[in-house]
């Protein structure tokens, strides 16, 4: 039940929930405070003491107005209700002591900081800061931490918010960081001088007020006011993060999160945030041909109308890459069937039903994890195949919700309760499965589904679904994945089927498929990975940050990414390679632009015109079949190296190797 409460603010009355604190009733009220260390999103510490408000009738000095909530407010003499100012010269006077505080130690780097144009404190500086200072004595100096290569700190700007240390905590599930020391002692620093294990560190980058935690590889490339910014959707996991795609000129500079309660809240993992330098290297730039076993460059004519020979007459399957956007996925299957040939996007061999999309998308939201009160988790480990989800899941076990795995057991940063790591675990949870009086939830992975009893594994996870009254998730590891299987890019009988017999495989940035020798081979992509060794042709297309495009979420979400930057030298957009290859088939694509293939696509499965709703999907349960014997396998082994994107990135290696070197014990030197 809420608690409604009225408060007179600068004199608006407004009508709040009695739990919410002051500096929440000023935001309803359109009032702006100036805050440090609070955050909606982390507990409340109530240190910076920036957000200082009078509060009327109350004691003679200022409160915070993060840590007051408003049901402690007293009501006027005769039943008025509470008055708070946050305008008075009481309050002016208070955050000016409090700022000249923070800049006693607060070095005059901003010329040099990274934070500079950018920086809460350089903006509440401008508000509440004087144009002198009072101050004599030698400024505190702290030493620097090494927190590994991707947070660079500069803790002498450090404020002690405190919110690196509550996020990490709170949300990442790591318990590196701290504070030690009082007054002017204290400082913020990390377990033993450990660097830190998690993949959202990243986060504490925008968490930071100052310029105390930047970002490493970014450092010294540019400033907020030369970059052009463009809202996009994230392909490095299946969640659909969305984010911002900051360039300069035609270089990716930076990735940085956008807000989207229904998604990633505001984090991003450090996969999506840190990948950008792979966008650089190894890209292709030119067609090739290859002739007597060698590669060599083509021009887009020449490449084309080799493609086409190759094609004409002969019995043709198309490959859907993992990154590639439903508008090519949609393309690339009205030009292989039309040629006659098959195509799939399953390409790690999962089980997925098709056309059912109670089965290989779910019924529940990502949003559903916050309610939840019971979590099954079975055959995936949410930690490393996405990153933010887990955060949300262990956000779910905080407030109560108990999680129960059935697959390999692996650390999640939440306490779980280990049901078993094979297949009989499942039936057996199936069959003792009883209604749940309360939400709860089933979570399926890829590692459940790609072996050959796939099918039987989703059965049995429905029927636990079924049974427990859940809501159903199914967690894809491929962000194109759930819109090629809405598109219907599928095959019976899935890759085998597809490839079986197959002369020309049109290969769509799978770069994770082992190819049989005999076939010839068409690879479209934007690196030079392991698809584009295996081809006879490379037609170089863009990336993702490079076209605008849909893709469809893991919870079937369609989201729209737009474009950032241009693709390098010779590369197009995949669309357009597509459209371009029919027509030298003499079967031309009948769409010119992205915007009548978008209309063709929406015409074929309207709703993909729906951006950001999740659609609601009838619950059709498999008939349930017996799975096999055998343990669960996780379907990501290295979480830095999932794509040829990551694979081109010097510093997503360096963090491969990281992660392995923790992994081993390190031994005594004898």
């Amino acid at each position: 039940m809420s608690d409604l409460r009225k408060v007179i603010i600068d004199g608006t009355e407004v009508e709040v929930d009695g739990a919410m604190t002051l500096i929440q009733a000023c935001e309803i009220a359109g009032i702006e405070i100036p805050r440090f260390c609070y955050h909606e999103r982390l507990t409340i510490a109530g240190n910076c003491r920036m957000c200082l408000v009078e509060v009327v009738g109350g004691p003679p000095k200022p409160a915070a107005s993060c840590a007051m909530q408003v049901k402690d407010l007293r009501p006027g003499p005769e039943g008025q209700p509470p008055v708070v100012k946050t305008n008075s010269p009481m309050v002016k006077k208070a955050r000016e002591g409090v700022m000249e505080f923070l800049l006693i130690n607060h070095p005059l780097d901003c010329p040099i900081c990274d934070q500079g144009g950018e920086c809460d404190l350089q903006d509440q500086a401008m508000a509440y800061g004087v144009d002198f200072s009072r101050y004599r004595e030698p400024k505190r100096a702290t030493e620097d931490l090494n927190l590994g290569p991707l947070v660079e700190t500069h803790m002498t700007r450090c404020i002690s918010c405190t919110r690196c240390v509550r996020f990490t905590t709170e949300v990442a599930g790591i318990s590196q960081m701290g504070q030690t020391g009082r007054g002017e002692d204290a400082e913020i620093t990390s377990y033993l001088g450990e660097t830190l294990d998690s993949n959202l560190q990243g986060n504490i980058i925008d968490l930071c007020p100052v310029g105390a935690l930047v970002s490493k590889p970014y450092s010294f490339t540019a400033r907020p006011w030369e970059l052009t910014k463009t809202e996009s959707i994230d392909v490095m996991d299946a969640l659909g993060s969305n984010i911002r795609v900051d360039t300069k000129g035609r270089e990716v500079m930076r990735f940085l999160p956008r807000n989207h309660d229904g998604v990633n809240e505001e984090w991003i993992s450090d996969k999506t945030r840190f990948v950008w330098d792979g966008l650089r290297k190894q890209r292709l730039d030119t067609p090739y041909i290859r002739e007597a076993g060698k590669l060599r460059k083509a021009t887009w004519p020449e490449a084309l109308a080799a493609a086409a020979a190759a094609m004409k007459g002969k019995k043709v399957a198309g490959l859907v890459g993992d990154l590639a956007p439903v508008e090519a996925a949609f393309a690339l299957k009205q030009l292989i069937e039309g040629q006659g040939g098959r195509v799939e996007c399953r390409t790690d061999g999962a089980k997925l039903p098709i056309g059912n999309r109670s089965a290989y998308v779910g019924t529940a939201a990502i949003e559903d994890i916050d309610s939840a009160q019971m979590i099954h988790l079975i055959g995936t480990d949410p930690r490393n195949e996405a990153p933010v989800l887990n955060a949300r899941i262990r956000k779910a076990w905080a407030r109560g919700a108990n999680v129960g795995l059935i697959g390999p057991h692996v650390d999640l940063t939440y306490d779980v309760t280990h049901l078993g790591s094979d297949r009989q675990a499942l039936i057996d949870a199936a069959a003792k499965a009883k209604v749940a009086d309360h939400d709860s939830l089933v979570i399926i992975g890829m590692g459940a589904l790609r072996e050959a009893d796939g099918e039987a594994v989703l059965s049995q996870a429905m029927a636990l679904a079924d049974k427990t009254k859940s809501r159903f998730l199914v967690l894809h590891t491929a962000a194109g994945r759930v819109g090629a299987m809405d598109v219907g890019a599928v095959t019976d009988g899935g890759m085998d089927a597809a490839l079986d017999g197959a002369e020309v495989i049109y290969n769509m940035g799978a770069d994770e498929v082992e190819i049989k020798p005999g076939a010839f081979v068409i690879y479209q992509g934007s690196h030079g990975d392991r698809g584009a060794h295996r081809a006879d042709i490379i037609l170089p297309a863009a990336a993702y940050t490079e076209e605008g495009g849909l893709f469809v979420n893991t919870e079937g979400r369609p989201q729209l990414a737009l474009r950032a930057s241009f693709p390098p030298g010779d590369a197009k957009e995949n669309w357009a390679i597509l459209r371009a290859l029919s027509a030298e088939l003499g079967a031309t694509l009948p769409y010119d632009s992205i915007a009548q293939l978008r209309q063709a696509l929406v015409a074929a499965h309207p709703h993909l015109a729906n951006i950001d709703e999740v659609a609601e999907n009838d619950w059709q349960p498999l008939p349930i079949a017996k799975p096999g014997k055998a343990d669960f396998v996780l379907a990501v082994s290295d979480f830095y190296l999932t794509n040829p994107i990551a694979r081109a990135s010097s510093l997503m290696a360096e963090l491969s190797a990281n992660a392995k070197a923790r992994k081993t014990t390190p031994l005594a030197a004898e």
